[in-house]
């Protein structure tokens, strides 16, 4: 029993998870903490300086995560894989500055009486999110099989980082502190990945600008783009609607919605790291046998909607108590918006693999049409429903242009019809 356990605790996925759970965890601690401690209209402020940073995220990182370390291991030569990771990070590095002060520029435009709260603090928060850059070399390190010491050493900044944000409220520091630690931890987390390459890379090949090559950093530009650019529309669509009930409804709603999105998104990590864990699985199948691949794709599909499918009826039917639990009586008017928004996990569980296979089949354009037509489709609903039913109409407009995004458009188009109906088990 024992060496079952060891096992299990071992097992890369299982790993991962603990390591996302708990990162994921820390945040809804926080956002619990500030709920019931600073009321609604702080948690619609600090929610919506995070979506800030959510949009920052796909900007700086160049659609290149999973793209570098296709590219670098399939390089026969190692120090031409080395120029492709180093590259790739030099270029994230500059991105995550450039994108940074137009980030902040754009927020004092559009939310000044937000800055004067706390200037730097955002400011700090925005440029440190470059920092950020250095996760590419946790992809290597997973690569190379030292996926738990790079786990383990995000658990430790996240923790880290918790303990000082809940001394920070109990101090009474507010909102802008918070922010502060936030951007903190992407710099810990960043060098903490950079730690375990020094550690394990070769002496020679750790870290030097002579490992900036430009025909490497083409190559994956090109590549990347498609990529890049549906990972900002991914964000607008799945972050718009915090934004648009800011201005719609104002930073009191904003907090109450926020407050909802945590617990319900709270989920989306378990389908992003076994998708990431079943990757090699299925490029392998691909590579071997079209008919072997879609049996995986097919099996692997059915287990994630089937695990979100349980998680939404239990969060459905329990929706007032945990709302109570979390965040108090004050926040349990949400209920309904839990039930409904919970409801999106059912795609959002089944979009992690689809995403996996545009890239293994080459269809990344139709990846960057369906979230630009799911962020239209949101953003028009959101205009249509918020006004009408409040932020209940958001979670509707999240769950309606959430089921095309994320699955219905795989019907929508020609190339991938017939996929949609072989996984499942119809025949066109």
């Amino acid at each position: 029993m024992l060496n079952k356990i060891r096992k299990l605790l071992a097992a890369r996925s299982v790993i991962l998870l603990i390591e996302r759970f708990f990162r994921l965890g820390a945040g809804a601690l926080v956002t619990f903490m500030v709920a019931r401690m600073l009321g609604a209209e702080a948690l619609g402020t600090y929610g919506l300086v995070m979506v800030w940073t959510a949009f920052l995220a796909p900007l700086t990182n160049l659609g290149m995560n999973n793209l570098v370390q296709k590219m670098a291991s399939s390089q026969s030569d190692p120090v031409k894989a080395m120029q492709f990771l180093q590259t790739a990070v030099w270029l994230r590095i500059i991105a995550g500055g450039v994108f940074g002060l137009l980030m902040i520029a754009g927020f004092m435009l559009f939310y000044p009486h937000y800055f004067a709260a706390g200037p730097w603090q955002i400011a700090t928060l925005f440029m440190l999110q470059s920092f950020f850059a250095l996760i590419l070399f946790e992809y290597q390190q997973n690569y190379l099989g030292h996926f738990r010491a790079v786990a383990l050493a995000k658990i430790a900044v996240s923790a880290l980082t918790l303990v000082v944000r809940i001394w920070g409220l109990l101090q009474g520091y507010g909102i802008s502190f918070l922010l502060l630690i936030v951007g903190i931890e992407f710099l810990l987390t960043g060098a903490a990945q950079y730690y375990w390459y020094r550690r394990y890379a070769p002496t020679d090949a750790r870290w030097h600008w002579q490992f900036f090559d430009w025909p490497a950093g083409k190559a994956l530009l090109k590549r990347s783009s498609w990529l890049w650019v549906s990972g900002i529309v991914s964000v607008i669509y799945l972050k718009i609607d915090t934004v648009m009930i800011e201005s719609m409804l104002g930073v009191a709603a904003t907090g109450q919605y926020t407050a909802v999105a945590r617990i319900s998104e709270l989920w989306y990590v378990i389908p992003v790291t076994l998708a990431a864990r079943y990757y090699p699985d299925l490029l392998k199948a691909f590579e071997q046998s079209w008919p072997q691949y879609l049996l995986i794709l097919r099996r692997r599909g059915l287990q994630f909607f089937g695990l979100a499918l349980a998680i939404s009826i239990l969060m459905t039917l329990s929706a007032y108590w945990i709302m109570l639990f979390a965040y108090g009586e004050q926040f349990t008017d949400s209920t309904t918006v839990l039930q409904i928004h919970v409801w999106a996990g059912c795609f959002v569980f089944v979009r992690a693999l689809i995403s996996q296979h545009l890239i293994i089949t080459g269809n990344e354009p139709l990846s960057l049409l369906s979230h630009g037509v799911g962020a239209l489709l949101n953003v028009a609903l959101n205009f249509l429903l918020i006004p009408r039913m409040g932020i209940e109409g958001a979670a509707w407009a999240t769950l309606i242009s959430y089921a095309y995004a994320s699955f219905f458009f795989i019907f929508f188009s020609q190339k991938t019809r017939a996929h949609f109906f072989e996984m499942l088990k119809l025949k066109a």
